[in-house]
């Protein structure tokens, strides 16, 4: 079965690289965990769990995956363990679909939301700025016309870095004073694009988590005022996720999702490390859709989450 049609030999090729190395690290670890073994009994259920926790699977996921080889294994009554990868990519894939996380179709947006408002929310570091980036680039490559806004009014490098991209991707970005309102500048940014006929605009905001209480009012804030310009605006509230920095990038999902409603995720920096599980996890137990994954530093290494290409990726492209 083939990709879909955006999906072409190029991202997946970008993509197999940028798992290679949790897909190297995880099949390590499980040649390991079923050595000397013809069945899946439960020593082998056992290192598997082991295995998908230091994965970065996260320990609720992991033992919702065991949870269901095990009934796979009473089911069928004798399961090899040269049997356990299909088993293990079937499950996984199903557990994605379950809880949201299915195929993100392209750089697509709803042709009756116009403009389509994307609040970015994350802490610094995580790719955040770079992230809407290469949003701005990929939309704009698709025809839309983009609109962004600096409203990570607290950090003069945050409103500098999305100056650079804005001017590298040529696009119009709306910004402040250093330490003016956030909401102002979502405002104004929403004002003019709305003005000027933009179909999509991403706003960037602060990237603090010191006081829960204090971005949940920031955000809520943002939210209101926004409104005043476009009522149902934002239409999507994406959180952007280091994805190297593993069991870290829970907790952060954690903050976020208590303060705000986040509607979708990017799980950035998979090229670099071996925690690529992290992705099945935090779709797992936050059930939200991962909409986008970074895999390099690029332009077009932010590709649309494809579950099963994921899946193909991860564990090879080869029949069940």
């Amino acid at each position: 079965m083939g990709f879909f049609s955006f999906f072409s030999k190029e991202k997946k090729e970008t993509l197999d690289k940028g798992l290679e190395k949790t897909k190297e690290s995880f099949f390590g670890k499980l040649t390991r965990a079923v050595a000397g073994k013809s069945k899946v009994d439960d020593e082998v259920l056992d290192n598997l769990e082991e295995v998908l926790v230091t994965s970065d699977v996260g320990v609720d996921t992991t033992l919702d995956i065991i949870s269901r080889i095990e009934k796979r294994v009473a089911r069928d009554k004798y399961v090899t363990t040269n049997e356990l990868n299909g088993i293990l990519r079937d499950e996984i894939a199903s557990l994605l679909t379950e809880n949201n996380t299915g195929d993100t179709e392209g750089f697509d947006i709803p042709a009756e939301k116009k403009p389509y408002v994307v609040m970015v929310v994350g802490v610094n570091g995580v790719g955040k700025t770079t992230t809407i980036g290469k949003l701005a680039y990929q939309f704009k490559k698709a025809g839309k016309k983009v609109y962004l806004g600096a409203a990570d009014t607290f950090r003069a490098a945050a409103v500098e870095q999305l100056e650079i991209w804005a001017a590298r991707v040529g696009v119009p970005i709306v910004k402040q004073q250093m330490g003016s309102d956030p909401a102002s500048v979502a405002f104004d940014t929403l004002s003019s694009a709305v003005a000027n006929g933009a179909d999509v605009v991403l706003v960037d905001t602060a990237g603090r988590l010191h006081n829960k209480k204090g971005l949940m009012d920031e955000l809520s804030k943002i939210k209101r005022v926004m409104q005043k310009v476009v009522p149902d605006a934002p239409h999507d509230v994406m959180l952007v996720l280091d994805g190297s920095t593993g069991q870290n990038a829970y907790e952060q999902a954690k903050q976020f999702t208590l303060a705000t409603d986040v509607t979708s995720m990017a799980i950035t920096k998979l090229d670099g490390t071996a925690k690529g599980g992290v992705v099945i996890g935090i779709s797992a137990q936050f059930k939200i859709p991962v909409r986008y994954i970074g895999l390099g530093e690029g332009m077009e290494d932010l590709q649309p989450f494809n579950r099963k290409a994921f899946v193909d990726s991860l564990f090879g492209d080869q029949k069940k």
